[in-house]
């Protein structure tokens, strides 16, 4: 038989930080990279719902960057040290990337100059619900880096970023 998924560890309301410690399920830092959680799984949404190949690939590869970013949150800044001896933390490059992918959308299509309402395709729409949801993220990661509890600018602009991008692929879904 195989091991169930449940340990029953979190039963009293508490998780377990990623190299150690445990914070309660509403802690800030818990909200932050259970946000981040919620935009990778509605960003899968976004990926089967899309039939353009470039859309495809871009929100897997922010889907596999977004782990890097939960790492990062779920990680006490006193553990710092063990999260880079296993992951790669968010870097400028990452943040660079988001930028040169916002650029080649920006350089596909033209923006309407009124208000877009989500909902132009399935796949846009569950884009639009990844960005705000990224933004939220975002919000809760600034929350952290302004009480001293995260020591990333990185990962706030890569946020920032990435929501940037979210906006622009899911208008770019739209026109392809």
């Amino acid at each position: 038989m195989a091991k169930p998924i449940y340990t029953k560890y979190g039963d009293q309301g508490e998780t377990g930080l990623l190299y150690g410690g445990r914070v309660s399920k509403a802690n800030p830092r818990t909200e932050a990279y259970g946000a981040v959680d919620e935009a990778v799984s509605a960003l899968g949404l976004a990926k089967a719902l899309s039939t353009n190949e470039y859309v495809r690939e871009t929100i897997d590869s922010l889907q596999r960057e977004l782990f890097t970013v939960g790492a990062e949150l779920a990680t006490d800044p006193a553990e710092r040290d063990k999260l880079l001896k296993h992951f790669s933390p968010v870097t400028p490059e990452m943040t660079e990337f988001l930028e040169r992918s916002i650029d080649f959308i920006t350089a596909e299509i033209e923006l309407p100059r009124e208000f877009i309402i989500p909902g132009g395709s399935p796949a846009s729409a569950a884009l639009d619900v990844a960005r705000t949801t990224l933004r939220r993220a975002e919000r809760r990661a600034v929350a952290l880096y302004d009480a001293s509890l995260l020591d990333s600018p990185e990962l706030l602009r890569y946020l920032n970023r990435a929501s940037d991008l979210l906006f622009m692929l899911a208008r770019y879904q739209d026109k392809a």
